[in-house]
């Protein structure tokens, strides 16, 4: 019924930036919040930074002043942007969504494949 796929992880230097992004299709009524999420090998799944449909962000510690999320309601996308990229960024990084699929449909969240972010000289 949705899909999200995200694009635009690599492979990249430390002190790099990458901009991810992540598009939402199919059955959408409308788009609560998008956020990003990661997981390091050996490690658990993490937040990374979320946006509501208002406009409020939260960041991970780490990443404050480094990463920035931002969204296109009219496409359905959500972006992040990552600059001053550090080796402990290196993850599979997820995108997902809390939307209904019409006016009176309960919330779901979906999340995409994951996009790999590798961060070393």
């Amino acid at each position: 019924q949705v899909q999200l796929v995200e694009s635009g992880g690599g492979l990249v230097q430390p002190g790099g930036s990458l901009r991810l992004s992540c598009a939402a299709s199919g059955s959408i009524f409308s788009i609560n919040t998008m956020g990003w999420y990661r997981q390091a090998p050996g490690k658990q799944r993490e937040l990374v930074a979320t946006m509501n449909s208002g406009g409020r962000t939260d960041y991970e510690d780490s990443v404050k002043g480094r990463f920035t999320i931002s969204r296109d309601d009219a496409k359905n996308t959500v972006y992040l942007r990552m600059n001053s990229l550090k080796t402990e960024d290196t993850a599979v990084y997820y995108c997902d969504a809390d939307l209904t699929h019409n006016s009176w449909s309960p919330q779901f969240r979906y999340w995409g494949q994951g996009t790999q972010v590798t961060v070393s000289s």
